[in-house]
């Protein structure tokens, strides 16, 4: 985030005020001549004094002692001088611009020199306009969530056996997608349903924006497709579920160890003689939600226990950013990766090799790709319409103050 609350006063809110554009961008060749729509950019400043907190933290002697904290700030200042970069260069931009109407207006202006300047306008027009919206998305704070890790649930939901093996699907085309990403997949637990596929699993991506990427899969996919077992070639259809959490870590979540009832198990199913041996397998239930998390995967009963209480202190985040964003979203009529799992979100269909996806209307015809972890395309253009509706809110919100 480049300002967040701990260390400066400002909020996006405070910083991105004076935002005043259309995002409908005209070309600028068909208005009247030479004529440049304004745009009222937010104040650079507090983005100057944000760099200058940022070096002053750096060179503290335990800076580094957080790897996890100087990376991210360390991002973030490689953004924000960035952001001072293209700012500097709007402005050498429009004072082109300026020169080059005022040489245009010049009655007594060299003939030549007005021919060059016309040539040069709609180039000057186009990297005005390039840079003010750059400059206008590097200026939205991203989500304090956006940097961390995530946890990705995956249940079979109508469709019986067909939806099992695709829970299976999923997870491995979020295993190839960790992959290309060079991200860190750890298995948190599973419940295989007998036919080579899974009830559920859950699993935890370590990496770079890991959950900024995967936030938008969190809803309801669709698959249509025609199953092994078929014999007249019918195609099916059936969905699952996908939640994509935020972990959090102990500060972000207090839990009461009192309001916490721990089971534990022996556990079942395969993993060796140890697994299925000792009482190894945690259930744990937090009595004032009635949210419960098992796990079984590991032959230690205090590591089941320490990944069940990750899966739920993540749990209980997301519970908690749910409840603000419904208050938010009641003054928003449109919104990508609310997480609202009855929502219908992606459509697969594998006889027409096509991907749907149902909130931003992109359909592509590389199924094959998509499922090996070929996902670019579709996170980007998710991405995309968040900015946008991002900025709409901006706007929106600067309308009414």
């Amino acid at each position: 985030m480049f300002i967040s609350k701990e260390e400066a006063p400002c909020t996006a809110m405070a910083i991105c005020p004076a935002v005043k554009f259309d995002l409908q961008f005209p070309k600028r060749r068909d208005i009247a001549p030479c004529f440049h729509m304004a745009i009222e950019l937010p104040d650079i400043s507090p983005f100057k004094k944000r760099i200058e907190e940022i070096d002053e933290l750096m060179n503290q002697p335990d800076f580094f002692n957080d790897a996890r904290r100087s990376a991210s700030l360390s991002r973030e200042q490689l953004k924000l001088r960035q952001l001072i970069e293209d700012y500097d260069a709007l402005g050498g931009a429009k004072s082109a611009l300026a020169e080059h109407r005022e040489l245009l207006e010049d009655d007594e202006g060299d003939e030549e020199l007005k021919e060059l300047a016309e040539e040069e306008l709609p180039d000057l027009e186009a990297e005005i306009e390039r840079l003010e919206q750059k400059i206008l998305v590097s200026m939205i704070p991203p989500e304090d969530s956006d940097s961390r890790n995530t946890i990705v649930e995956i249940r079979a939901g109508a469709g019986g056996d067909e939806a099992s093996l695709f829970v299976g699907d999923l997870f491995r085309m979020y295993g190839r997608l960790a992959e290309r990403r060079v991200w860190v997949l750890e298995h948190l637990g599973s419940s295989e349903s007998g036919i080579s596929g899974f009830k559920e699993v859950a699993f935890l991506i370590r990496g770079e924006e890991a959950y900024k990427q995967m936030k938008f899969e969190s809803g309801v996919h669709r698959v249509q497709r025609v199953p092994e077992t078929e014999s007249q070639g019918r195609i099916h259809t059936s969905t699952v579920t996908v939640a994509v959490l935020p972990e959090a870590e102990e500060v972000d979540v207090q839990i009461d160890p009192q309001e916490l009832e721990i089971t534990v198990t022996r556990a079942s199913g395969p993993g060796g003689q140890g697994v299925n041996t000792t009482d190894s397998a945690v259930q744990i239930l937090h009595k004032p939600t009635g949210i419960i998390v098992n796990c079984a995967d590991e032959r230690s009963q205090i590591k089941n226990k320490a990944k069940a209480m990750t899966v739920l202190r993540s749990r209980l985040l997301q519970s908690k950013k749910e409840e603000e964003r419904a208050k938010y979203a009641e003054n928003r009529k449109k919104q990508v990766g609310t997480g609202d799992r009855s929502e219908r979100i992606r459509t697969y269909n594998f006889p027409q090799s096509r991907l749907t996806d149902h909130r931003i209307g992109l359909t592509i015809h590389s199924l094959t790709q998509v499922m090996e972890g070929e996902l670019d395309e579709v996170i980007e253009a998710l991405q995309a319409e968040d900015q946008k509706l991002k900025i709409e809110a901006l706007i929106t919100a600067k309308a009414q103050s």
